[in-house]
C-alpha cells in the first residue's frame, strides 16, 4: 500500500514515542492500559498476564525458559515492544543479570480490570431524551461524506468549498505537509506527499491526519498525552450510541468538534442537551487504523486498450482519477477515461510513482474484475512502469570538467585522488581530462593547489 513517509505507523507507535513522564501519566487511565493490552502481540499479552500478580522482578533467563528454542525471535519482539511502551522496566545489576518488572500503575489497572471487569467511559444517554438517532448505515454514510469533503477541499475542488464546514485553522493543521503555498496571493498546491496521500487507503489516510493532529497539539495549547488519552478512551464507546457532551471538559469538547469535521463522530443538538455519536472510525482507533478488512467495494475497470471505467457517483473519485488519467466524460454513475502517456507523465512529475498508481487500481478494482488474476491487465501495468522508466533514463549530477594538466603524472595523481574520495565521474587518459562531482570539486582544487607547490 502506498505510504506517506511518516515515523509512527499506528497509534501505539505514537504512544511509545512519548516522553517517559507523559507515558507514565497515561497509565493512570485504566482505558489506556486496556487499549495498550489490546494492541500487544499475542506473546507479549501472555507475558503481561503471567507477570500480572508477581510483585518481584523476574530474571530474563527465567522468561526465556517460557518459550521453546524456535520461538526465541518472537520472544525478543515481545520483550522489545513491552519495553518500548514502558509496560516492562528493564534493570541490569552489577553482575550484568537482567530483570524485568511490570509498570506498577499499568499492573494495578489491569488487575482491577480482570478482577472487577471493565466499565464504559461514560453511560449512553436514555433513548427518551435523544431523538433522530441515525442508524449504523446512515452513520457510515455520514462518515464517508465528511471524509470526502475534507479530501475534496485538499484537492481544492470548487465543490468542496460549498459543502465543507471545517474551520480554516483546523484545515491548516490537517493539511500540514500535504499542501504548500509560496505566497498569500497564490492558492495552496499539493506537495509530493499530498499526491501520494490521495492514493492511500482511507484508514491509512485517517491515521496520517490523526498523527499530524496529535503531533501539533502543543501549538493549540493541548497536551499531547491528554489528547491521546481521550482519543483512546473514545475507542471504548459504542458505535451508534449517543453520549452527552456535558460529560466532557472544555478541551475534550474542542477535540470532539474537530473529530466531527473528519467524520469520527456526529454531533446532534436536542432541545436541552447536545450529544455526540461515535462512528466506526472512532471506535477502531485503539485497534489499528491501517486495518484494511473494512475496505470499501472497488469501482474501477481497466481494459487492455488503456480505457478506464469507474462506476461511481463520487466527485472525489473523479478528482483522484484525474491525478493520473484523462477523464473524458462523467455520467451520473459512471466516469469514463483513459490512461495516457501524457497523463502519467504529469503524475510522475508530481511525485506519484508507477507502483502507487498500479496499487490504487488493484485495490479499487471493480468486483467483476477483482477476482481475476491479474485484476489490472499486465500490458497496462508493464506500460505504466516503462513510461516511468523513460523519465529516469538520465540522471542530472552537478559536475566540473578539469583539463590542461601540466604533466601526465599530475593527471594520474588527480584521477587517483578523485577515485579515492568517490568523486570521479569520467576520465580520458588520452586527452588528460576528467569530470568530478560538484561536491568533490573543492577537494580537487585543494589537491591540485598542493601539487603546484
Amino acid at each position: 500500500m502506498p505510504q506517506v513517509r511518516i515515523v509512527a505507523k499506528n497509534f501505539m507507535d505514537m504512544v511509545a514515542s512519548l516522553p517517559t513522564m507523559k507515558l507514565d501519566k497515561l497509565y493512570e487511565n485504566a482505558f489506556i492500559c486496556e487499549a495498550i493490552l489490546r494492541s500487544l502481540p499475542p506473546l507479549a499479552k501472555k507475558y503481561v498476564l503471567q507477570l500480572l500478580f508477581i510483585d518481584i522482578p523476574v530474571t530474563a533467563k527465567s522468561m526465556e525458559e517460557w518459550v521453546l528454542a524456535d520461538g526465541f525471535s518472537k520472544h525478543k519482539v515481545a520483550i522489545d515492544r513491552l519495553i518500548q511502551l514502558r509496560v516492562l522496566s528493564e534493570t541490569v545489576d552489577r553482575k550484568k543479570d537482567t530483570t524485568y518488572r511490570l509498570n506498577p500503575m499499568f499492573q494495578l489497572n489491569i488487575q482491577k480490570h480482570i478482577v472487577h471487569g471493565g466499565i464504559l467511559p461514560r453511560e449512553p444517554m436514555p433513548s427518551n431524551i435523544t431523538v433522530r438517532i441515525p442508524s449504523l448505515e446512515e452513520l457510515d454514510a455520514y462518515a464517508i461524506r465528511q471524509w470526502e469533503c475534507f479530501l475534496l477541499h485538499l484537492i481544492s475542488s470548487g465543490e468542496a468549498e460549498k459543502t465543507t464546514n471545517i474551520s480554516p485553522s483546523m484545515m491548516k493543521v490537517f493539511q500540514r505537509g500535504l499542501l504548500s503555498q509560496k505566497d498569500d496571493k497564490e492558492p495552496p498546491m499539493l506537495t509530493e506527499s499530498g499526491f501520494q496521500f490521495l492514493l492511500m487507503d482511507t484508514n491509512a489516510q485517517l491515521w496520517y491526519i490523526i498523527r499530524e493532529y496529535i503531533t501539533h497539539s502543543e501549538d493549540r495549547g493541548v497536551d499531547s498525552a491528554d489528547l491521546i488519552s481521550f482519543m483512546l478512551e473514545l475507542s471504548f464507546h459504542v458505535t451508534g450510541e449517543a453520549y452527552n457532551v456535558n460529560t466532557l471538559n472544555d478541551i475534550q469538547r474542542s477535540i470532539i468538534r474537530d473529530l466531527a469535521d473528519l467524520g469520527l463522530v456526529r454531533l446532534q443538538q436536542g432541545r436541552k442537551d447536545c450529544w455526540f455519536i461515535p462512528t466506526k472510525l472512532a471506535t477502531n482507533l485503539s485497534i489499528c487504523l491501517a486495518d484494511t478488512s473494512a475496505r470499501k467495494q472497488g469501482f474501477v475497470v481497466v481494459e487492455t486498450n488503456f480505457r478506464m471505467y469507474a462506476y461511481s457517483t463520487s466527485k472525489l473519485h473523479c478528482e483522484i482519477l484525474r491525478l493520473f488519467a484523462r477523464v473524458e466524460y462523467q455520467l451520473p454513475n459512471l466516469i469514463v477515461g483513459a490512461i495516457t502517456k501524457e497523463s502519467l507523465y504529469k503524475a510522475f512529475l508530481n511525485g506519484i510513482t508507477a507502483e502507487q498508481i498500479i496499487s490504487f487500481l488493484q485495490q479499487n478494482a471493480h468486483p467483476r474484475v477483482a477476482e481475476r488474476i491479474p485484476s489490472v491487465p499486465e500490458n497496462v501495468t508493464d506500460q505504466i512502469r516503462l513510461w516511468e522508466s523513460d523519465l529516469n533514463r538520465v540522471e542530472m549530477i552537478p559536475s566540473h570538467l578539469i583539463d590542461e594538466f601540466p604533466s601526465r603524472d599530475v593527471f594520474e595523481a588527480a584521477c587517483d585522488f578523485a577515485r579515492e574520495c568517490g568523486g570521479l565521474l569520467w576520465e580520458s587518459s588520452q586527452k588528460m581530462r576528467l569530470v568530478v562531482k560538484g561536491e568533490s570539486f573543492p577537494q580537487m582544487k585543494e589537491f591540485l593547489r598542493r601539487q603546484k607547490q
